[in-house]
């Protein structure tokens, strides 16, 4: 019998204020007060309410499932018992991982790769109490480094598109050359590792994505895209289609996994089970340096490309003033933890569990320090590992994806940062805003004509001016 999937990558970035900790008012998300309150009552919640997490594969990024849980439990609750009814059934969940800060993995150091894996994981774990056996990457960007980490830390699969791998290099014991549609296939890594990958139907989930009118009717879609040969058909798509992006479709969705998939011969399944009832029989090579939604392989995150319109130089420069941030805080960073901690990054690694609140701060500082901290140190460690939570919040891909500066992603991320500055300062003394603010000014609006430094000054609230508030400097670059 066909196997049929439908994977929803469910995401929101972090939208909070940092420094007030409440979303700003989004007057495009009108009448409702923000995005996440109108994409809530557009897609998650119907979507929960018809049962469709449990017949679909999916992801509930991090940032995502921390406002649902706050905001709007039931649904919360609801996600999470879907995927725990189909452990009970088939003992494998449907739910997968992300990394924590929807961060572009192949552009992030590897320090940061293993930061923002493990994080997901960890976030996974707090609200599915178990491990993941599946990781979605942001954007489906994806590197052999990536899948490296992924499978150091016990991921068994992720889900990408053909055209980021290259054809089946070899059949595998039993299997067969080709004709094996989404996989799954294998992936060799370094050390004897490997990973599984499946690869969705591009053609089918874009259109799934971008025309609407394919979703009229479940019956027609299933008659006429569901009737090819392949062991597996696996659409991946924004779960955001289904009621957000495509108003109502949440019960088109309902319709075809529920009653016209199976009525046209195909068995609705999800990838960790299809993985433990089909190893792979055939054999990927990945290709570096690709995603899902740039045609120019990382560019749209990186330097900027034809992918959006206008002059996209902007995101060089944005790019280039968040490492430089990112490498003068991680330095102070190791510099600092050295007398307190034997392993500065594992430390940081574990942080996410004060972030969820399974443990305090200062029982993960008493685990893992070298001795017995006073008051002011521990505040001290703990304010550094709060600079350490925005500094990597501040590459949440969103930041990067559209065509302007000015846009409210891209205020996010340098709110963020300015956030990671500000802590390092009450913690060190030492203020990093000058820098930071010189290589804003480089990154310009081709709509406004504001520059980063503009936006900087312009959406951040201070407790106190940072370049009065701290006397000391880092060295001149």
């Amino acid at each position: 019998m066909k196997s049929f999937c439908v994977h929803g990558h469910f995401y929101q970035p972090l939208r909070e204020d940092p420094f007030t900790g409440a979303i700003p008012f989004e007057k495009e998300a009108n009448p409702f007060a923000n995005f996440n309150e109108k994409i809530n009552a557009e897609c998650y919640r119907p979507n929960a309410e018809l049962g469709n997490f449990e017949r679909l594969s999916f992801n509930l990024g991090p940032t995502l499932a921390a406002w649902l849980e706050n905001h709007d439990p039931l649904t919360h609750r609801r996600i999470v018992e879907a995927d725990q009814r189909n452990r009970a059934a088939y003992g494998v969940g449907n739910a997968l991982a992300q990394a924590y800060h929807h961060t572009i993995l192949p552009l992030a150091t590897r320090r940061d790769k293993q930061t923002q894996i493990a994080w997901g994981i960890a976030d996974f774990r707090h609200r599915f109490d178990y491990h993941p056996l599946g990781m979605w990457l942001p954007e489906m960007a994806v590197d052999q480094e990536t899948l490296e980490v992924l499978a150091s830390q016990g991921i068994a699969f992720t889900i990408l598109s053909p055209h980021q791998a290259a054809p089946p290099i070899s059949p595998l014991v039993g299997g067969e050359r080709g004709g094996n549609g989404a996989g799954p296939y294998r992936v060799r890594l370094p050390h004897g590792r490997e990973i599984a990958v499946f690869l969705r139907d591009e053609t089918l989930s874009n259109q799934l994505a971008f025309d609407s009118d394919l979703t009229n009717s479940a019956k027609d879609f299933a008659v006429n895209c569901l009737s090819g040969k392949e062991r597996l058909r696996l659409i991946a798509t924004d779960g955001e289609t289904f009621g957000h992006h495509h108003r109502g479709k949440e019960r088109f969705l309902h319709d075809l996994l529920y009653e016209e998939a199976p009525r046209v011969g195909c068995e609705v399944t999800f990838l960790a089970r299809y993985l433990r009832e089909h190893p792979p029989t055939a054999e990927i090579e990945i290709v570096d340096g690709t995603s899902w939604s740039c045609g120019h392989g990382l560019a749209r995150w990186r330097e900027g490309c034809t992918c959006t319109q206008g002059d996209s130089r902007w995101k060089r420069r944005l790019r280039e003033a968040l490492d430089r941030l990112a490498e003068e805080m991680d330095a102070l960073y190791q510099d600092e933890m050295k007398r307190w901690v034997a392993d500065p990054w594992r430390l940081r690694d574990d942080y996410i569990q004060v972030v969820l609140g399974e443990i305090e701060g200062k029982t993960l500082l008493a685990q893992q320090s070298s001795g017995k901290l006073t008051e002011e140190e521990a505040k001290r460690i703990l304010t550094l590992l709060e600079a350490q939570y925005y500094r990597q919040a501040m590459y949440t891909s969103c930041g990067f994806f559209f065509e302007d500066l000015s846009r409210l992603e891209p205020r996010y991320i340098i709110a963020y940062a300015t956030k990671a500055i500000y802590l390092v300062g009450e913690a060190t003394g030492v203020s990093l805003e000058e820098g930071f603010k010189r290589d804003l000014r480089l990154a310009v609006s081709w709509i406004t004509d504001q520059t980063g430094e503009d936006i900087y000054n312009d959406v951040i609230q201070y407790p106190a001016s940072l370049s009065t508030r701290f006397n000391n400097s880092p060295p001149a670059r």
